[in-house]
């Protein structure tokens, strides 16, 4: 029904990206849905479904096919993360994996930390995750205090990470350190750690309100030796890849809310056209089909700016600013219509059995990760004022004292 009034999507409208759709629906059908509950009590998903994930080629597709990647584009990702949002899969955390380590290696990772890793994630048989996060420093990331010590032919790593999406799970982690800490030379360095190197411990998952089948956990370093080949890019320059990156990540966690706002706004019209209140179905009143009429509105204005920067992504155009803007404005609209679904579902609605008190409790931290939602603010106001505060800043530097 909701197909009848959205305009159909251009980006998703080739042969090749309806035949991968109706694989990742096949997939996420026959293979997840049935394993949530299970997943969900333990804590984590099974590694069983990486493996398949990767024989189908749903993992790193946008990778090239020397790596193991499916060499596509950057749109059938999105395509992969719309389908999960929609039927609010919580776990596993492909995308992290495929949309953010993937391309960290690819752009800034060495002939042979490529061929080491990419074709193994490609085929789920490792799990990756990126430890950013501490605890006492969460979207401050020059504050981080995870230290590593240059010894000569390895670099010794102390600290912890908290908040590891695929953290309990993951066989290597990119992990962002303090190095030459110190000295001039002090920066933000990312090396690839690997969790069965020796002082690499894990926490237990966290239990969280929502997204409760996604293994998230912290990670504690004591003096873990990792090679310097193990270097990602350019010792101190792990801070400038940082947020270039983001961009990427944050288009993720608003593709996945536009999936799960239409997800939310599918299921409850077959809900509502088919639970009756009052001799009729609770579709027959004026306040129901109001209310779905602004939720299917909403939607359809963030799938046209999700698709706009979808393409920019895929031809590495997409701008800091507008990747917060998509975060940002995409996750609050999902945020509101799933308050409203669960409205409509009535006492149902807050029942676990019922998909959209899953997807009520899993959206809420969309808000929260990949940068908060002020933060996303405060990086578009830069992007407006950016002439004025570099401005300021030159003033500030003729006025120092000589």
């Amino acid at each position: 029904m909701l197909q009848n009034v959205l305009l159909a999507r251009e980006i998703y409208a080739s042969e090749e990206h309806k035949m991968v759709q109706e694989m990742i629906q096949d997939f996420i059908k026959n293979e997840i849905l049935d394993q949530t509950d299970e997943w969900e009590k333990n804590g984590m998903v099974s590694r069983d479904i990486w493996e398949r994930a990767g024989a189908l080629g749903l993992l790193c597709m946008d990778m090239p096919e020397e790596y193991g990647g499916g060499g596509l584009d950057f749109s059938f990702n999105a395509l992969l993360i719309e389908e999960m949002g929609k039927e609010g899969v919580n776990g596993p955390g492909f995308s992290l994996h495929s949309d953010i380590v993937a391309p960290y290696l690819l752009k800034y990772g060495t002939e042979a930390q490529k061929k080491k890793y990419l074709p193994l994630m490609a085929s789920g048989k490792i799990i990756t995750s990126i430890g950013m996060t501490e605890p006492n420093c969460g979207s401050d990331l020059k504050a981080i205090k995870t230290n590593a010590v240059d010894k000569g032919d390895h670099y010794l790593v102390n600290g912890q990470k908290t908040f590891i999406t695929n953290g309990f799970m993951s066989d290597m982690s990119i992990v962002a350190v303090k190095t030459n800490t110190g000295t001039e030379k002090e920066g933000v360095s990312l090396l690839l750690m690997e969790s069965a190197y020796e002082g690499f411990e894990k926490g237990v998952p966290f239990k969280k309100i929502g997204m409760k089948a996604q293994d998230t956990c912290e990670l504690f370093f004591d003096n873990v030796k990792v090679p310097k080949q193990n270097l990602l890019g350019v010792e101190g320059m792990g801070f400038k890849i940082m947020m270039t990156e983001l961009a990427r990540e944050r288009l993720t966690v608003g593709l996945n809310a536009i999936g799960g706002a239409e997800g939310a706004i599918e299921k409850t019209i077959a809900y509502t056209s088919t639970r009756r209140a009052f001799k009729q179905p609770i579709a027959g009143f004026q306040n129901t089909q109001f209310k779905l009429a602004e939720c299917a509105t909403q939607l359809q204005l963030h799938q046209a700016f999700l698709d706009r920067c979808t393409l920019l992504l895929a031809e590495h155009k997409l701008t800091a600013e507008s990747a917060s803007m998509a975060k940002y404005a995409a996750t609050e609209m999902h945020g509101k219509v799933v308050d409203e679904c669960l409205q409509l579902f009535g006492g149902y609605g807050y029942m676990w059995d019922y998909p959209i008190a899953r997807m009520y409790a899993d959206n809420r931290v969309a808000r929260i990760y990949a940068g908060t939602n002020e933060i996303m603010k405060i990086l578009i106001a830069r992007g407006l004022f950016k002439e004025l505060f570099q401005q300021i800043r030159a003033a500030k530097t003729n006025n120092k004292p000589s």
